[in-house]
C-alpha cells in the first residue's frame, strides 16, 4: 500500500498532527493508499514556503528561466509518462485508454502551452501628448500575483490540477495545491517531478485533506493566499468565495453545469449519436463539460433514442487494464449512491427509462467498486428534478423539438451555463444558433475539442472568470501602469 505525504517546500512531510485517511479504489473498494492529512499548522507552513520562494529565487528568474524550466517540467511528466498514468488509474478507476490519450498528455501540455504563452504576449504602450509638448510614454507590465491557492477536483485530477498550476508559475506565481481527497496521487507526483527539474523549493507545494475544518478551508482563508482558483461543485465555490471576500481576494472559478446537446434532423447522424454517447457517458458521466440533457428533431427522435440505447447497452465494464474496457466506475460510494439516488428520482417523477437504471453485474472480485449502468430516459417535462439539478454522472435525458427557436429556450432553460454541443450540417444554423446559446463554450458537430489558447469558463452559476491562453494573464498577473514624463 502506498503512503503520500503532503509536499512543502520541496519535502514530503507526514503533518504536524500525524493524520492520516485511506485512499480507497474505486474498481474494487480496497484500500490502496494512506494520505496524509494537512492540518491548519501544515497549511500555514506551505503558504509561508509558497511567499518565501515568491520574495526569493523564483522571483528573481527571469521569464526565459521559467519558461526553460517549465519545459523541463513537461517533459520529466512525459519520461514518466506510465507512472502517472497507473496513478491516474489507481486514483480514478477510468480506463487506460482515456489516461492515455487525453488526461495525462494534456497535463503535461499544460506546462509547455502556458510557458510559450508568456515568452510571446506583448503589453501595452501609448505615446501621449503633455502640455509642455515634451510628451510621456506609458508602457504596462504584468506581474505575478502571488500566492495562488489552487483547489482542483476528482474528476480530471491531472489534467485539471495542471491547467491551473501551469499559467501560474508561468505568470511568476507560487502555488499551494489542495487536491481532491479522492484523487491525491499524481499531486504527489508532480512534487517528485519538481524536485527533479530543479524547481526551487516552495513554488509548488501539496496539502491533502478535505474542505471544511481541513486543508480547504484552511487554505482559502489564510490571509497571506492572493487568489484562489477552483474548479468543483457551485455549493462548494459559493464557499470559497466567502472566505476570499476576507481581503478581498481574486477568484477564479469553473463550477457546475447541466449542459445540453442538440441534435438537428439534418445532422450527421452517425456523428451525432457518436458523439452524444461520447459527452454522456465519457468518464463514467463525470465531466464539467458532459451532456445531460439532449433535444433532437422530431423527424430523428425514435431512430436516435433506438442507436444511443443500443450503443450505450454495448460498454465494456472493467478494471482499466482489461482488454477492451471502455467504461470505469464511479469516484465513490458516496458519489454512487448520490447518482442512484437521482436516477430512482426519475423513476418517481414518471421518467421512460431507456435503459440502465441500475447498478451492472460485475465479477466477484470488483463487487466491492462504485459501478453503475449509463442510463438514458425520455419523457419528463422540464421542471422535472433530473432535467434541472446537475447529477455528475453517465445519464441524460432525451426530449424531442419542433424548431429552432424551440431548442434555444430549452437550451438557456437552465441556471447554469457552461457548455453545449449542437450538431447540423447547416453552416448558417450552427451560428445562429451557437450565438444565441448562453454558455461559456459552444461545440458544433464536436465535443471537447480543445485549443488550449482560447478562452474557457461558464456563465451563471457556472463559474466566474475565463482561462486560457492570454485570458489565463487576466487571473495569474496584475498589469501595472508605467508613466515616464519624457
Amino acid at each position: 500500500m502506498r503512503t503520500v505525504n503532503n509536499f512543502i517546500n520541496g519535502e514530503f512531510q507526514p503533518g504536524v498532527d500525524q493524520r492520516r485517511f485511506d485512499k480507497v479504489s474505486p474498481v474494487s473498494g480496497e484500500v490502496i493508499a494512506s494520505i496524509a492529512e494537512a492540518g491548519k499548522a501544515d497549511v500555514d507552513q506551505a503558504v509561508r514556503a509558497a511567499k518565501t520562494a515568491l520574495d526569493g529565487e523564483w522571483g528573481l528568474l527571469s521569464p526565459e528561466q521559467r519558461v526553460e524550466l517549465l519545459y523541463e517540467v513537461a517533459d520529466e511528466i512525459t519520461h514518466r509518462f506510465e507512472d502517472f498514468v497507473e496513478a491516474e488509474m489507481a486514483d480514478t478507476g477510468q480506463p487506460s485508454h482515456v489516461m492515455r490519450h487525453v488526461f495525462i498528455p494534456r497535463g503535461a501540455a499544460n506546462f509547455k502551452v502556458f510557458a510559450d504563452v508568456i515568452k510571446n504576449v506583448p503589453t501595452e504602450s501609448f505615446m501621449t501628448t503633455t502640455p509642455d509638448g515634451a510628451g510621456a510614454l506609458n508602457y504596462a507590465l504584468r506581474v505575478p500575483k502571488g500566492v495562488i491557492g489552487v483547489i482542483s477536483p476528482w474528476n480530471a485530477p491531472f489534467l485539471l490540477m495542471t491547467w491551473k498550476v501551469g499559467p501560474a508559475l508561468a505568470c511568476g506565481n507560487t502555488v499551494v495545491v489542495k487536491p481532491s481527497e479522492e484523487t491525491p496521487l499524481t499531486a504527489a507526483l508532480l512534487g517528485e517531478v519538481m524536485n527533479k527539474v530543479g524547481i526551487p523549493k516552495g513554488v509548488y507545494n501539496v496539502v491533502n485533506g478535505f474542505g471544511p475544518e481541513s486543508a480547504g478551508a484552511y487554505l482559502t482563508e489564510h490571509p497571506m493566499v492572493d487568489a484562489i482558483t477552483f474548479t468543483g461543485e457551485t455549493r462548494t465555490g459559493t464557499a470559497i468565495m466567502k472566505a476570499a471576500a476576507e481581503g478581498t481576494r481574486d477568484v477564479s472559478f469553473e463550477m457546475g453545469g447541466k449542459n445540453a446537446g442538440i441534435v438537428f434532423a439534418d445532422a450527421d447522424f452517425d456523428a451525432a449519436v457518436d458523439g452524444i454517447f461520447r459527452s454522456a457517458f465519457l468518464n463514467s458521466g463525470q465531466v464539467c463539460l458532459g451532456t445531460e440533457r439532449v433535444y433532437v428533431e422530431r423527424p430523428i427522435f425514435e431512430k436516435f433514442v433506438l442507436a444511443l440505447k443500443q450503443k450505450a447497452e454495448a460498454v465494456n465494464y472493467g478494471a482499466p487494464l482489461e482488454q477492451g474496457v471502455n467504461y470505469g466506475p464511479l469516484i465513490s460510494k458516496e458519489h454512487q449512491e448520490k447518482v442512484l439516488s437521482y436516477y430512482r428520482k426519475a423513476v418517481e417523477e414518471g421518467a421512460t427509462v431507456v435503459t440502465g437504471g441500475g447498478v451492472p453485474q460485475m465479477p466477484e472480485a470488483l463487487l466491492g467498486g462504485n459501478w453503475i449502468q449509463p442510463t438514458i430516459w425520455t419523457g419528463l417535462s422540464d421542471d422535472a428534478t433530473v432535467v434541472r439539478e446537475e447529477i455528475f454522472g453517465p445519464c441524460c435525458h432525451i426530449r424531442p423539438f419542433d424548431s429552432e427557436q424551440e431548442v434555444i429556450g430549452l437550451a438557456n432553460n437552465t441556471e447554469y451555463g457552461l457548455s453545449t454541443t449542437v450538431w447540423t450540417t447547416n453552416l448558417s444554423r450552427a451560428h445562429r444558433v451557437a450565438a444565441k446559446i448562453d454558455v461559456g463554450i459552444t461545440w458544433v458537430n464536436s465535443w471537447f475539442l480543445r485549443d488550449l489558447r482560447t478562452p474557457f469558463g461558464g456563465t451563471k452559476q457556472s463559474g466566474i472568470g475565463r482561462e486560457g491562453g492570454v485570458h489565463s494573464l487576466e487571473f495569474y498577473t496584475e498589469t501595472r501602469n508605467i508613466c515616464i514624463k519624457l
